[in-house]
């Protein structure tokens, strides 16, 4: 079993800054690709950054320059840094792992998402 739990959400004014981790547990071999998606009120959930296993980024246009992915293998958890927060960037922000694990089967690789955070920021 793996279980997958965000942390770090809360409410901030436009301009300000959060952090959020993402960590993992359980029965874990190895964690290849970690992303953070979020989702709004009506809408559908989408991309915010992802970070491979050799420390490759990708961002969604609307949050490059202003967030920062980042992973901690030893601790098997994954960061978001983000700055110059604005009201569109609320939402609740889930992690999607893609978490090994050892089965009698030998290695296997499995996609896990946290129930979210929220983040809130107002004008």
């Amino acid at each position: 079993q793996v279980q997958v739990v965000e942390s770090g959400g809360g409410l901030v004014q436009a301009g300000g800054s959060l952090r959020l981790s993402c960590a993992a547990s359980g029965s874990i071999f190895s964690i290849n690709a970690m992303g953070w998606y979020r989702q709004a009120p009506g809408k559908q959930r989408e991309l915010v950054a992802t970070t491979t296993s050799g420390g490759r980024t990708n961002y969604a246009d609307s949050v490059k320059g202003r967030f920062t992915i980042s992973r901690d293998n030893a601790k098997n958890t994954v960061y978001l840094q983000m700055f110059s927060l604005k009201p569109e960037d609320t939402a609740v922000y889930l992690c999607n792992l893609n978490v090994v694990v050892t089965t009698g089967f030998g290695e296997k690789e499995f996609s896990y998402w946290g129930p979210g955070t929220q983040v809130t920021v107002s004008s």
